[in-house]
Parts: structure tokens; sequence; C-alpha cells
């Protein structure tokens, strides 16, 4: 089954590939490597799950937010490199923002790494590396970077 339907089947719409808000690119290839910047909760130009977690967001709304994080991710693949050119997802970086007191972000991050496993199976499973951050862009509560190895 290619990646588009699998996606399809479990229920999940791949969001039309963002633009950077800056002079970056959103993936930058490096021979057989792929990093994907910073991908945040936006879909259709709608900026999401804007907030604190642990104040105006509960931990399952920065899950959710991760999840649609990791399906912009993918989209930017799929714009910028193919499916078929992924040998696998190598690591992840996640950030996060929350009210002094909430340690539910290895949950949150699940939400990204629960997808990828979903869709890629094996080529999905990953490292990781988790970061509370004093701000993000636009008041985001979270925000993922990734890298792929691309076959030969």
């Amino acid at each position: 089954m290619d990646l588009h339907a699998r996606l399809q089947a479990l229920g999940h719409i791949l969001p039309a590939a963002s633009t950077p808000g800056g002079n970056y690119v959103s993936v930058n290839l490096r021979g057989h490597t792929a990093f994907v910047a910073i991908q945040f909760p936006i879909r259709d130009g709608a900026f999401l799950y804007q907030g604190l977690l642990g104040d105006t967001l509960t931990t399952a709304d920065g899950r959710a937010a991760m999840e649609l994080c990791a399906l912009n991710v993918l989209a930017q693949i799929d714009a910028k490199v193919g499916f078929d050119r992924v040998e696998g997802l190598d690591h992840i970086d996640a950030m996060y923002r929350a009210a002094p007191g909430w340690d539910d972000a290895p949950m949150v991050v699940d939400g990204a790494s629960d997808l990828f496993v979903e869709v890629l199976g094996d080529k999905g499973l990953h490292s990781r590396a988790i970061f509370g951050a004093a701000d993000l862009p636009r008041g985001f509560c979270v925000g993922l970077t990734c890298r792929f190895t691309l076959k030969g």
C-alpha cells in the first residue's frame, strides 16, 4: 500500500505543505539525508493550538498538535522529496511550551512518534529529543523537526 493510501485508510489527511516564514528552506537535502525544518500545528493556513500546555491547553490538545506537526512533516517530505525515496526516519526534535509544573511532554510527543510508526511502519522508528521552550513563534504550544535517511 502506498503512503497516501495508508494515510487515508488511517483517517489522516495530509495538509498542504507550508512555506517557510523566513530565509530558509522547508527541507534541506544533503547527500542521503533530508532535514525537515520546524513544523508547527498549522492546517490550511490556520494557526492552531496556541497557548501553554497545562494552562490554556490540555495534554490531549498537545498530543493532537504534535500529530498535526508530524502530518506537516510528512507533507513536506511528500512535496519536496517523495515518499518513495524515504529509507527511514532517523530522529525527531520536539519543542513545547508549558505552564510551570506541567510534566507530560513524553505523552505529547508520542502524538508524533505514534503517527510516524503508524504511517511508516518500521521506517518510522526513530530516536528523539524533547525540549521545553520559553517561547515558540505565533504562540504555538509545540514544534517539530525531523531527519530522514533517503535511498541511494
